[in-house]
């Protein structure tokens, strides 16, 4: 039986690419079968990644059969996987996220948890030595993971030792920084072709604060603008998102990756509410609020969510 290598819903260029680099470690250096695959289509920046290295896009699936063979990477969080994640073989955990109780396992594994910016460094150090075996399209799918968890080392979630193995990636492959986060980014803002729903689903993950449960989302962009030219049809998409979801509202961040600052929209007293307790601001009667160096959902953002 093939193990299956996949991170969490939506996947973004993190989760995809540690996917697929850990499923290549296991195949070509361990001697095992894995495939990586993804549990939704991956979003633009991810996407470009793959078409960037001519890689194909990992087979997206939609839940796992009973004894199943799994690696989890980018996500702990059960609500951010297949339903019948718990009737799973789960063999391993690589992660960055705070730990998040639910999963349960046939036996004991191993589970790898690191206060690092992205999935792909924790990976770099799990391989050792064997990292000097990685192909170029490994190493340039390791710098991207790296460059979008950090937003080309601008998040308070960076670390030195993400900046550096980034920096020695991108010296490896003889590419600079600054040019090859700028295509990345590019990608990533362009969300012309998604529906308002989609939007809010993109990038999101769920959180509970003072009795409510969020569905948390996050746009990262260098062109901030044209998500806000939608900010009245995307206003009346959350309530939508939100009663499919089983949620009780939809946040929404659109982050200026340059100007390293948030946009918040806010559809009603509720969100307003929460804007002035978690980011000390006042919002008054306003539809948006900006959060000047507010960047980070991990790290800034759902920390300081309350009601």
């Amino acid at each position: 039986m093939s193990t299956l290598v996949f991170g969490h819903k939506a996947p973004d260029t993190d989760t995809t690419g540690s996917a697929i680099l850990w499923a290549w470690y296991l195949n070509e250096v361990l001697g095992q079968t894995a495939e990586a695959v993804l549990l939704g289509e991956p979003n633009t920046e991810a996407a470009w990644l793959l078409k960037k290295y001519d890689l194909p896009k990992p087979r997206i699936i939609d839940d796992v059969e009973d004894g199943q063979r799994v690696i989890i990477v980018d996500t702990n969080n059960p609500a951010e996987l297949p339903k019948n994640i718990l009737n799973a073989d789960i063999r391993r955990i690589i992660d960055h996220h705070r730990l998040v109780a639910g999963l349960a396992t046939k036996g004991p594994i191993n589970i790898t948890i690191k206060p690092l910016a992205c999935t792909a460094t924790i990976i770099h150090q799990l391989m050792g030595d064997d990292v000097e075996t990685m192909p170029d399209w490994a190493k340039g799918v390791m710098l991207a993971c790296i460059l979008s968890d950090t937003l080309a080392f601008r998040s308070p979630t960076t670390t030195d030792v993400d900046q550096k193995l980034g920096e020695s990636l991108a010296a490896d492959l003889g590419v600079q920084v600054d040019g090859f986060a700028s295509e990345m980014f590019a990608a990533k803002s362009d969300v012309s072709a998604f529906s308002d729903e989609e939007l809010l689903r993109m990038d999101s993950k769920e959180y509970e604060t003072g009795g409510k449960t969020f569905r948390v989302s996050v746009l990262e962009t260098t062109t901030p603008e044209q998500v806000l030219a939608r900010k009245d049809s995307l206003i009346a998409a959350m309530d939508k998102v939100a009663k499919e979801d089983g949620v009780d509202q939809v946040l929404l961040f659109i982050v200026d990756i340059l100007n390293e600052e948030s946009t918040l929209i806010l559809p009603n007293d509720l969100v307003r509410k929460m804007a002035n307790k978690s980011f000390a601001t006042v919002c008054g009667d306003a539809d948006h609020v900006v959060l000047p160096g507010i960047v980070s959902r991990k790290k800034q953002i759902l920390p300081n969510l309350t009601l």
